[in-house]
């Protein structure tokens, strides 16, 4: 059941990509376009940007779910079974706490940003951008708790996490 579950976020995160991965492709299209015939769009190059780091965080929730951040699967992969759970134990715990602790200071600074607007954009507030942060934080932790199952009996029996095969 929580494999599903993993199975569905991993397909809900697909889609958020896709969707950023294909307004950033349209924007930034329009605007070579526009640029083409001499009419600059005024917020392309800031829309675009916001769009890239959105994209970003969204990918990386993307890969946690999928188990495909950075790691050394093949080190770790090369000590013994009590020692690799302990590994991973550590390292999911200080993943966990690391995006916990973004997530919360993103969120504290979100009120400091209420009065600051885009500067192409003005009605676009500051704070409604960065709302990624706290937001892919969160999808963050939840990518990594959903995976942790299988990570920890991936870790038992030798194999990577990354690619499922044993690694000798």
């Amino acid at each position: 059941m929580l494999e599903e579950l993993r199975r569905r976020y991993q397909r809900l995160l697909e889609w958020i990509v896709i969707a950023l991965m294909a307004v950033l492709a349209v924007e930034v299209t329009a605007g070579v376009v526009y640029r083409t015939f001499g009419a600059s769009l005024v917020w392309y190059d800031e829309v675009a940007s916001i769009l890239l780091a959105w994209l970003t965080f969204y990918g990386s929730a993307l890969a946690a779910v999928k188990r495909a951040h950075i790691g050394c699967p093949e080190v770790v992969a090369l000590f013994g079974p009590k020692v690799r759970v302990a590994a991973r134990a550590v390292a999911s715990v200080l993943f966990i706490v690391f995006f916990a602790l973004l997530g919360w200071m993103g969120y504290a600074i979100l009120d400091v940003l209420l009065t600051d607007h885009l500067i192409s954009l003005p009605e676009v507030s500051v704070a409604w951008v960065q709302s990624v942060i706290p937001i892919s934080a969160l999808l963050i932790v939840l990518a990594e708790l959903l995976s942790l199952p299988r990570a920890f009996q991936l870790a038992r029996t030798g194999h990577s996490a990354q690619t499922g095969e044993a690694s000798h």
